[in-house]
Parts: structure tokens; C-alpha cells; sequence
């Protein structure tokens, strides 16, 4: 494999990673909770509002009231004073009253049919939470538990990507072992025929080398001679035993005794 071949490998191999994570159906589950978590506070958001703005006009309803009340009274007590003016007066007043009080039942009634609409809408919404969570929950563990089959799998049937490039390593390595065995083999080959100089040895190493292996068969010729006499003069040599233990001692020190 060329090295523009394997580098092709490694980027379409690494951008398919990148495609996955953004693609992670766990993250998009995740991202569409969140969402729909942020939506929900927003209505418990409005709903506390909305409630404040009708506690606000509760208040303002009960002064009125109270107001309301008092210029009854205020009324009765100047009509016993032979005050009919007064009485007139405060009449007027808490008739003004009323008109005011009756804008803030509208307000009011609004605000709590739109309390009840956000109540509903906020309950509805918490329960749509709450089962959409328990299904990506699901999900996600799904998902995870078979993307880790796949890459077991993989791993198994040597498919996986990484497991591609352990392969090709592999191969490369086979290949340069086998390479630098062959050549180990013919350099031994070279050296051992001459064809190759051995820089490290000494001078004229080779004909001490071969005047060496001459003196070495020139031995072994001279020890078969011998045995071949030894043999013809019905000669035995001595057997080996315990008082032989110190023979090693002789051993190419001179002529093989007979």
C-alpha cells in the first residue's frame, strides 16, 4: 500500500469518526431534552408572573374594598347627623368605587383563566418531560450497549479500523523481517565464499583461515590412521571409568592416547 493510499485510509477513517460524534443520536436526544426543559421554564417562569400581577390586583381589590366598606358607614352615620350632603358625598364615592373594583374583577378573572392555562400547559408539558426522558434514556443505553457489540464484533472479525491498521503493521513488519533475513543469509553466504571482505578482521584473517581448516583435517586424518592401526593390532584403549574423571584435563593438549 502506497503511503497516499494509506494516508487516504487514515483521513476517510478519522472524518467517519468526526460524522459519528456529530451524528450521536445520544447527543441529539440530549440536546431535544434540554430544549424541552428550557420551554418549561419558561411557562413556570410566566406562571409565576402571571400569578404576582393577580396577587397585585388582589391587594388593590381588598383596599378598595375596605374603602368600600368604610364609606357605608361613613354614609349611615351622616344621614344620623341630619348630614344628607356627607352622606350624598360618600355615596358618590363608593359608587366610584365600584366601577373601579368591577375593571379589577375583570383583571382578575383574566389573570386567573390564565393562570389555569398555564397551570394545564405546565402539568401537560412536566408529564412530556418526564416520559420523553425515560424513553432517551432508553435509548442512549440501547445505542451504547450496540455500538459496543459493533466494535467487539469488529474486533473479532479484524473489520474495525484500528484493527485494519494493526493488520497492515503486521504485514509491513513480516515483510521487512523476511527481508533482513534473506539478507542476513546472503551476507553470511558472501562472507564465508570471499566474494565479501570482513573489514574487521585482522590482516590476511583468510589465510590463517584456510591454513587453520588444512591443520584441522590434517588432525582428523591422523587420529583415523591411528585408530585404524589400533584396530589392526587388536589394541583396546581404556574404558572410562572413575579414575578417568581428570582426562578432560589432556583433552587437546596432544595426540588422542591409544
Amino acid at each position: 500500500m502506497s503511503n497516499s493510499s494509506r494516508m487516504r485510509d487514515i483521513f476517510r477513517s478519522k472524518t467517519s469518526r468526526a460524522l459519528d460524534r456529530v451524528e450521536d443520536p445520544r447527543e441529539m436526544l440530549d440536546d431535544s431534552y434540554d430544549q424541552q426543559v428550557k420551554l418549561l421554564q419558561q411557562v413556570r417562569q410566566a406562571l409565576a408572573e402571571v400569578a404576582t400581577a393577580k396577587k397585585r390586583i388582589d391587594l388593590q381589590g381588598q383596599e378598595l374594598g375596605a374603602r368600600y366598606q368604610k364609606l357605608a358607614g361613613q354614609a349611615q352615620e351622616a344621614l344620623r347627623s341630619g348630614r344628607e350632603d356627607l352622606a350624598r358625598a360618600a355615596l358618590e364615592r363608593r359608587s366610584l368605587i365600584e366601577r373601579q373594583v368591577a375593571g379589577l374583577q375583570q383583571q382578575y378573572a383574566g389573570m386567573q383563566k390564565q393562570t389555569d392555562q398555564l397551570q394545564d400547559r405546565e402539568r401537560h408539558l412536566s408529564e412530556q418531560i418526564a416520559a420523553f426522558r425515560i424513553e432517551k434514556e432508553t435509548i442512549k443505553a440501547t445505542y451504547t450497549a450496540s455500538e459496543a457489540q459493533v466494535r467487539a464484533n469488529e474486533a473479532v472479525a479484524g473489520i474495525g479500523a484500528s484493527m485494519n491498521d494493526v493488520g497492515t503493521s503486521l504485514d509491513r513488519a513480516r515483510d521487512r523481517v523476511a527481508q533482513m533475513q534473506a539478507r542476513a543469509a546472503a551476507t553470511d553466504e558472501l562472507l564465508a565464499s570471499g566474494a565479501l571482505t570482513d573489514l574487521t578482521a585482522a590482516p590476511d584473517a583468510d589465510i590463517e583461515r584456510q591454513l587453520a581448516a588444512m591443520s584441522a583435517q590434517s588432525e582428523i586424518d591422523r587420529q583415523i590412521e591411528a585408530m585404524k592401526g589400533a584396530d589392526a593390532s587388536n589394541g583396546r584403549g581404556r574404558s572410562g571409568g572413575a579414575d578417568d574423571a581428570g582426562e578432560w584435563l589432556s583433552i587437546g593438549q596432544g595426540p588422542t592416547g591409544s
